[in-house]
């Protein structure tokens, strides 16, 4: 840091801050993770300064020798890793890269159909207070009220009664297996476009501990992060036919030049996701993630759907008569950093509501393993009966820092 100190030592200290954070507390919000020093050290490069509207060999500014070849790894890397027949890695995150869907194949009022948000889907799935319920006509599917699973007989009632031109599969906090087949059933009946938002499964799925969309979706979009460990941006996966709607929709649709420093980041982490080790990453996230959720039902914590079969746990903590926004501020105190999260059902509103999410790639890119979860349990349970006990968080928060000690964080100085 030492130019930013000279240049801006306010900002410098707040970095340093934030490294100290990220270095001595256990993440647990499932969209976070750490990448790896190549990673950090591509995405603050000179990238950064060139512009480069358009795509490969098909620029509107010259000087695009290298810029072209880097975006081409980046795609033919995303293609290879996932088994695409086709690639955009410009889009700027998730929600700009789902938005280029929409704009892609539906006008403005026409219907989609996703996941509702209180029941674990994502704002740009069509809820109310995002662009995509405002400038579309949303219809939405929930879970079961007896199991939390997916109510897949509403998901083809509501498709045959309002014939969406877009259908949305995925989520943003549902912790079990999703079947792609249903919904590409359900799109192929009614001629609709089987969009899937893998944006925090992308990395178990490029490490096989999830069933691929990637066969039978029209559309896949996710973020670069989150499991897959990359820097912050997005990418569309897609059936070629396909291709030259999403390309005119992400630029010019939606965009300007892209991001070339993100999209070598981009290409760095695919070609780090295409390795055994990454493999073995995406098997521990997921068992790292069942030994969390089987230690927590033991301490009677209420579980939706009873458990997790990927890399996020979603908990109702209103048996412990606590709520979760006081849940994660205390479990913040301690070192221990989630987020509040609503429940399917939950009474509560959503700013102050009665769940939290917590998930595993981060600890697990650490190297922590079943041993450590058992502690970590220990700690949730301990913080739970002491939510105002400062004294208390602050006990936990520094054997918390003392267990981070002996799992370095990648792209963190010890």
């Amino acid at each position: 840091m030492e130019h930013v100190r000279i240049t801006d030592p306010e900002i410098a200290e707040l970095v340093v801050q934030e490294i100290e954070r990220q270095r001595d507390k256990i993440r647990l919000i499932p969209s976070e993770n750490y990448v790896s020093s190549a990673v950090l050290e591509v995405s603050g490069s000179v990238l950064t300064n060139k512009y480069s509207e358009g795509y490969s060999k098909k620029r509107y500014y010259e000087g695009q020798q290298f810029i072209d070849q880097i975006e081409t790894l980046a795609v033919n890397r995303a293609k290879a890793l996932f088994g695409a027949e086709a690639a955009n890695v410009q889009p700027y995150s998730g929600s700009p890269a789902n938005l280029a869907v929409y704009f892609a194949f539906a006008k403005p009022g026409d219907t989609i159909m996703g996941l509702a948000l209180d029941h674990g889907g994502h704002l740009t799935h069509g809820w109310g207070v995002s662009i995509t319920g405002a400038y579309y006509n949303p219809v939405r599917y929930e879970l079961r009220p007896d199991t939390h699973l997916i109510d897949y007989d509403m998901v083809r009632d509501q498709a045959k009664k309002h014939r969406p031109k877009i259908i949305m599969a995925g989520a943003t906090a549902y912790p079990r297996i999703i079947d792609w087949n249903i919904f590409a059933e359900v799109a192929n009946e009614i001629d609709a476009i089987l969009c899937v938002d893998m944006a925090h499964i992308a990395g178990l799925v490029a490490g096989g501990v999830h069933p691929s969309p990637i066969p039978v979706a029209d559309v896949v979009t996710t973020t670069t992060h989150k499991s897959l460990r990359g820097p912050r941006g997005g990418m569309i996966l897609m059936k070629k036919k396909h291709r030259k709607a999403i390309n005119k929709a992400v630029f010019p649709g939606l965009q300007g030049g892209p991001h070339n420093h993100t999209t070598a980041g981009i290409a760095v982490a695919l070609k780090e996701a295409a390795t055994e080790e990454f493999i073995v990453y995406a098997h521990n996230i997921v068992a790292n993630a069942k030994h969390l959720a089987d230690k927590l039902n033991e301490k009677g914590f209420k579980l939706v759907s009873g458990g997790t079969d990927n890399h996020l746990v979603l908990i109702d903590v209103s048996p412990k008569n606590i709520t979760g926004k006081v849940y994660a501020k205390a479990l913040d105190t301690a070192g221990i950093v989630c987020n509040y999260n609503t429940v399917p059902f939950d009474p509560r509103p959503p700013f102050d509501p009665s769940g939290i999410r917590i998930g595993t790639p981060a600890m697990t890119s650490r190297g922590m393993g079943k041993s450590e979860m058992e502690k970590l349990a220990d700690w949730m349970d301990q913080v739970a009966g002491n939510v105002a006990n400062e004294a208390e968080l602050n006990r936990i928060a520094a054997e918390v820092k003392e267990l981070c000690k002996s799992f370095p964080a990648p792209g963190i100085p010890a």
